[in-house]
């Protein structure tokens, strides 16, 4: 084998039934296109909504139904053996029932109890399914062993239904895949297998009447990231967003929210059997006294009144103070525009969190920006800063950090 070749991931793309397999030719191409070699593994119910021939085409490769085809190969040994993830996509709870049980009926169940490398399943069902405790429980056993299980989005399943159950978009369950990859096998690559942690995203705001408000300029980009780093280690993610315009990550319940009253609500809820809380939201420090119901005019000749401000809660404060559950991390960000690191500092004594991850913020600097740079200061007196690049860098950093100091 030539050195490209060594060089090529290989990914076998396991696909079970449910009517969210055609989905999955699109994440085929995706992966294929990337230039990974892939391999497509689908179960006899698959087959029903999506052909072999089509696999076949758009992988480039022959397509392996049956445990008795090319018996000298051993398919369903060398299958797993060789790859370097398996991603099933979509996982019926059938398919999610026999991998924890450790069943091997087919080609696919038996790539699965083969592979030494990471798993990912991306679930699709009815929501009743999805939520079903037998369902939950061989979901919990399965991350519990290291795979990584994404989330179920919620929309339109088949006939009028709506709810939880949903298959992630392609696209988005693409970059699941690529980051696992990127970390490889091992537990450390799913440090967070087992962990439910929640992350603010976005910036509050505070409405003065019905077209105005009081905000910031916070994009929700590195809270984002966040999210979708934790779902590659192998966390359940609860991502409370204000005021964002991202496509929500794929395996994340994201919970919307518009003031800072709102996302301290959500975030508490949320917390309350967290193992980690990220506070990486931009919430108002204050919120007009009143509300005007009616837009407020602007009347000739005079000046306007006076806008009254009160204090918003201290939700970083609070988190830090009451925690729910012991052992629980609390990560906070500053942004500070002048005396950064000494700011930051004060800040970190003040809220009482394990983290304080801390930015210089400014015209052109941070806001809206796919790049960041920050120091990460810890209760510990540690400090450590992490240069200029792409957020997923530094999202990386916190986990890696707030792994760390897991009990």
């Amino acid at each position: 084998m030539d050195q490209r070749q060594q060089d090529t991931p290989r990914v076998v793309l396991g696909v079970s039934g449910g009517i969210a397999a055609y989905k999955a030719c699109e994440l085929l191409r995706r992966l294929t296109e990337s230039g990974h070699e892939t391999r497509v593994v689908p179960t006899d119910a698959a087959l029903h909504f999506v052909g072999a021939a089509t696999w076949s085409a758009l992988s480039g490769a022959p397509v392996a139904t049956e445990v008795w085809e090319s018996v000298h190969e051993v398919p369903h040994v060398r299958i797993g053996q060789a790859a370097d993830l398996v991603v099933v996509a979509p996982a019926s709870a059938d398919i999610l029932a026999k991998a924890a049980h450790g069943l091997a009926d087919d080609l696919l169940t038996n790539t699965l109890l083969t592979a030494r490398c990471p798993l990912v399943f991306a679930p699709a069902m009815h929501t009743e399914m999805w939520e079903h405790p037998a369902t939950q429980e061989n979901v919990a056993t399965l991350r519990r062993r290291g795979a990584v299980v994404i989330e179920p989005a919620v929309g339109r399943l088949t006939g009028t239904d709506t709810g939880k159950g949903r298959l992630p978009e392609p696209d988005a369950i693409f970059e699941v895949c690529r980051g696992v990859l990127a970390r490889g096998a091992g537990e450390a690559a799913v440090d967070l297998a087992g962990r439910h942690v929640v992350i603010s995203a976005g910036g509050t705001r505070e409405p003065l009447d019905p077209v105005r408000f009081l905000g910031n300029r916070s994009s929700g980009k590195q809270g984002y990231a966040l999210a979708r780093t934790a779902v590659t280690r192998g966390a359940r993610v609860t991502l409370v967003a204000a005021n964002t315009e991202l496509p929500a990550p794929a395996g994340v319940d994201v919970v919307p929210v518009g003031t800072a009253v709102q996302l301290r609500e959500a975030v508490v809820k949320a917390a309350a059997d967290a193992d980690a809380v990220v506070m990486a939201a931009a919430v108002a420090d204050f919120r007009p006294a009143v509300y005007a119901a009616d837009k407020i005019k602007k009347r000739d000749g005079a000046d306007p009144e006076p806008v009254g401000l009160v204090r918003n809660p201290d939700i970083l404060a609070e988190l830090s103070t009451d925690r729910s559950r012991a052992g629980q991390i609390v990560v906070g960000f500053a942004a500070e525009t002048e005396d950064v690191l000494a700011n930051a500092r004060a800040k970190l004594a003040r809220k009482r969190c394990d983290l304080l991850v801390v930015n210089e913020v400014g015209e052109r600097k941070t806001f809206g920006a796919e790049e960041s740079e920050a120091v990460v200061l810890g209760a510990d007196g540690s400090e450590t800063a992490v240069p200029y690049g792409r957020k997923e860098v530094l999202s990386d950093t916190v986990w890696d950090l707030v792994a760390l100091r897991f009990p």
